[in-house]
């Protein structure tokens, strides 16, 4: 007991008679201190006294479907800290393949009683993906919020970069440099914002089925994908991610080919040294920190007890236009 006191008050920096109090639920503490102890005695993993167990807990799981792909270490760093500036206390659970999935996070959020869960790059976004875990938060009533599109029907409201028009900005981008054979690498077929890009691009000019391309979210993934789409004469390339599009240079030189001279490649998210990479990236800028922000007003409301409607933000995204692109090549 005198150890878990000690742990306490050095976790929230209050003395241990303080701590004592709280966990006694004894006058003389101030509310914000109380939720504090409260919080810090959940992230250290202690119990808390029984009287004081049917509260649910200053805590918010921040479910990342990775860490390798910076655009969910930004979000990351965007809604932690909006969410500590509102007193509450973001538990980061990242997937790991082969480790503790999607859903076995939501059972141990539960079992923390956490005030609510903001999932960015889910499964929500996968329509043959398990969504059970997402109806048991549901049928909970946890307050939750999604990042970036999702399936339809889950019930939750969603804050998400608009999709379409991000096609429409890379696209146009490579036409208005005389591309003429544009392909596509995107994520898998039941992928939600992959679907969204595909359809933006269809509608606005030629686009063949062997120039799209399907790739896992990673920079392997990318480089197999444009390396077919090479092979198969396009000069320009859209890609559904930075890492993808990453990939896409590497697929080009491994051809011998010169990025953007005789390929030219665009990303997606903007995410960070993207500026860096050699040559640096033409990408589609997503607005983390108005969508993180967002996403945490929303889950706020939530929390303090008013409803919000199960819709989805739409932000507008923004081209970046740095030294990947170029002049399509003259045949």
């Amino acid at each position: 007991m005198t150890r878990r006191l000690a742990e306490v008050a050095k976790k929230v920096g209050v003395s241990e008679a303080t701590v004592s109090r709280v966990l006694n639920g004894k006058p003389g503490v101030s509310e914000p201190t109380r939720q504090a102890v409260l919080s810090a005695l959940d992230v250290l993993g202690y119990e808390r006294p029984t009287q004081l167990r049917g509260e649910r807990a200053r805590l918010v799981g921040l479910v990342l479907p990775e860490l390798q792909n910076p655009i969910f270490p930004a979000f990351a760093e965007v809604i932690g800290g909006a969410l500590a500036q509102l007193g509450l206390t973001p538990v980061l659970c990242t997937q790991t393949k082969g480790g503790v999935s999607e859903a076995d996070y939501v059972t141990l959020l539960l079992q923390q009683q956490v005030s609510g869960v903001v999932f960015a790059g889910g499964l929500y976004a996968q329509a043959d993906a398990p969504h059970d875990h997402y109806r048991l938060l549901a049928d909970r009533n946890i307050p939750v919020v999604l990042v970036n599109a999702a399936i339809e029907h889950l019930g939750f409201p969603a804050v998400s970069c608009d999709d379409a028009v991000a096609m429409e900005q890379a696209w146009r981008h490579l036409a208005s440099l005389g591309h003429e054979r544009i392909g596509l690498v995107l994520g898998p077929e039941d992928h939600v914002p992959s679907a969204r890009k595909l359809a933006a691009a269809r509608a606005l000019g030629d686009l063949p089925d062997d120039r799209v391309a399907r790739a896992m979210f990673s920079l392997e993934g990318g480089q197999a994908a444009a390396a077919r789409l090479i092979e198969r004469g396009v000069t320009g390339i859209v890609c559904a991610s930075d890492p993808l599009a990453l990939g896409a240079v590497r697929a080009a030189r491994r051809k011998g080919l010169h990025v953007p001279s005789q390929i030219s490649v665009v990303g997606y998210d903007d995410s960070a040294f993207m500026n860096c990479t050699e040559p640096p990236l033409t990408t589609v800028r997503q607005p983390i920190e108005a969508m993180g922000r967002a996403a945490v007003e929303l889950l706020n409301t939530q929390i303090g007890g008013s409803s919000v409607p199960a819709e989805e933000l739409l932000f507008e995204p923004e081209l970046v236009v740095r030294g990947s692109t170029a002049q399509a090549p003259r045949d």
